[in-house]
């Protein structure tokens, strides 16, 4: 237990409470536990204390009215490229800092997917990884430098080490969950035979971007009998994915559904079309799981953010329980983390609070063509660990003119002390 967490049991014990914080009246989405109902959702030393129809207020040392909005686990983002740093090499001319786009956006933890491989990850883990607040897994590229600054460098099949890959990520248990490769257009399959081996030996799902279709090389094949039950292909709504057959979904998808492949948004800067995912969700081929593949092009495009891509379901006639399962508890369980996901009492408290806006909005996917919405998520609180990280509207905060002559709240900074922030070299004062 961290000093912060320990001190707010002192305080709350000091005053006969046995919470620190009550979130009360929300709509709790839980697709683990099989809740959708309202629900008060209790705190108490960074975990989750209890979850129940009515909670006493008297119990907590702070309440937050979240009625009218719902609450559910921190959302987890499994394709994000979170590598970045100096200079283009290892993704650093395109990944984004974790912390700077998760918490206002309702995700706590985001999986790398592919930025780094084994000769790069140990500087993946000094920059990003040890330095943020966002919990940072990783899905180790075939490729032993990672992906690199340009396309170039995951057609090196010289690099591709499935054993070196399988032992760095069976000596980093707590980040790595699987392999990955990405971008490969040779007409053979040397990148996914060798990373599927990898996954193997490390007993972890593997991740496909399959990069171009050949003859040789068909999509059909992929994951019709290459992948196995667990493994992910991303991209789901790719342009070139061969989708649609006059109108219709093609039946291959269907099985290869059924025999156990996982089908991931990974929408990026160029991976997701509304003439693939429309009639695919109104033909019943909705993603397994929702994920931007956040980076420079992506977040400033039609991808935008994890909302805005949960949005896009929400106004394609998926509902708000399956749009926050989708981004919650099924990407939890693709990874094996099944310690997260879910707001079960004793689990860690990752939360995600967010509000169904109403209005006239518009979507964009990848070629520039709009969608027309009237539903869109918005982040109003996001909770890591028992902490807020992020306030939208500043609910757990006090009316400035209730205070008197006040000077700093508590809980400013990023880790709950007054005026002090973590990462980067230690702590520093504003």
């Amino acid at each position: 237990m961290t000093r912060i967490a320990v001190l707010s049991l002192f305080a709350a014990a000091e005053y006969g409470q046995q919470y620190d914080l009550l979130l009360q009246g929300g709509h709790v989405i839980d697709a683990k536990n099989k809740i959708s109902a309202k629900r008060d959702v209790a705190i108490a030393g960074g975990k989750l204390a209890a979850v129940e129809p009515s909670i006493d207020a008297s119990k907590a040392k702070k309440v937050v009215n979240v009625g009218g909005l719902y609450v559910a686990p921190g959302l987890i983002d499994i394709h994000v490229h979170v590598f970045a740093g100096e200079g283009p090499e290892y993704m650093g001319g395109s990944s984004v800092f974790p912390d700077d786009h998760s918490f206002r956006s309702g995700v706590t933890t985001v999986v790398d997917a592919g930025s780094s491989g084994w000769k790069s990850f140990p500087d993946f883990k000094r920059r990003t990884i040890d330095r943020s607040r966002t919990r940072v897994l990783s899905l180790l590229n075939i490729v032993g430098t990672g992906m690199g600054g340009n396309n170039t460098t995951e057609q090196n099949t010289a690099d591709r080490d499935p054993q070196a890959t399988a032992k760095r990520v069976k000596e980093f248990p707590q980040h790595g969950v699987g392999s990955k490769t990405a971008h490969y257009i040779a007409p053979d399959w040397t990148a996914v035979d060798r990373a599927l081996e990898a996954a193997k030996l490390a007993n972890v799902p593997l991740m496909v971007d399959f990069g171009q279709f050949t003859k040789e090389r068909p999509f059909e094949t992929l994951v019709g009998e290459k992948l196995r039950p667990g493994d992910i292909y991303t991209h789901t709504y790719l342009p070139s994915v061969p989708m649609m057959e006059s109108g219709k979904v093609r039946q291959f998808l269907f099985d290869a559904r059924k025999r156990g492949v996982i089908f991931d948004v990974g929408h990026g800067g160029g991976s997701f079309v509304f003439k693939h995912a429309y009639p695919a969700m109104k033909q019943g081929f909705p993603p397994d799981s929702i994920s931007t593949d956040l980076h420079i092009s992506s977040m400033n495009a039609g991808m935008k953010d994890m909302l805005n891509v949960m949005s896009k379901f929400l106004n394609m006639g998926m509902s708000i329980d399956d749009v926050i399962a989708k981004s919650t508890w099924a990407p939890a369980r693709e990874i094996r983390r099944e310690e997260l996901g879910h707001l079960s009492v004793g689990a860690g408290a990752d939360i995600s609070v967010m509000k169904i806006e109403t209005g006239d909005f518009g979507f964009v996917d990848v070629y520039g063509a709009k969608l027309k919405g009237n539903k869109r998520l918005s982040g109003e609180l996001t909770l890591r660990d028992g902490l807020v990280v992020w306030d939208r509207n500043g609910i757990t905060r006090t009316d400035w003119d209730s205070l008197g002559n006040y000077g700093p709240q508590d809980g400013t900074g990023w880790d709950g002390t007054l005026g002090q922030r973590r990462g980067g070299g230690g702590r520093r004062k504003r």
